[in-house]
């Protein structure tokens, strides 16, 4: 689900590359997971790597390399969540704020957070082969 023909489904932003990298030097290697519920659900959670199960209606978007970092992070999307969202483009940013307790960025003054576009025509059509 990553890359289909150069279209990618998930970006970073730097600030989400270089905090990326700064929680693996303290938690190890990470994965994220967008559950679509409300409150924290809304947000992108980044858990240790096996920290959080997914299960089999979890779809991985993608498997984020990130420079300097020698493992990729999973991003995996609810499946309910990944059907309301299949034609958008998603970018994983950080702002500041309270993020969920259980998402590793929380003490560090930040939140990770999802910015999103449509796909274009060229591109759904290239996602959908």
């Amino acid at each position: 689900m990553g890359d289909a023909y150069g279209v990618s489904r998930i970006a970073l932003t730097d600030a989400a590359r270089e905090l990326l990298r700064r929680l693996t030097r303290v938690h190890g290697p990470l994965m994220f997971h967008q559950s679509g519920g409300c409150c924290d659900g809304s947000s992108p959670m980044c858990y240790p790597r096996g920290e959080f199960r997914t299960g089999d209606s979890d779809v991985l978007l993608a498997s984020l390399a990130v420079d300097g970092l020698a493992e990729r992070i999973d991003f995996w999307m609810a499946g309910q969540q990944f059907e309301r969202w299949r034609h958008t483009h998603l970018t994983v940013d950080v702002v500041p704020g309270r993020g969920s307790g259980f998402s590793v960025e929380a003490p560090e003054g930040v939140r990770f957070l999802i910015r999103s576009r449509l796909f274009t025509d060229e591109e759904q059509a290239l996602l959908d082969g």
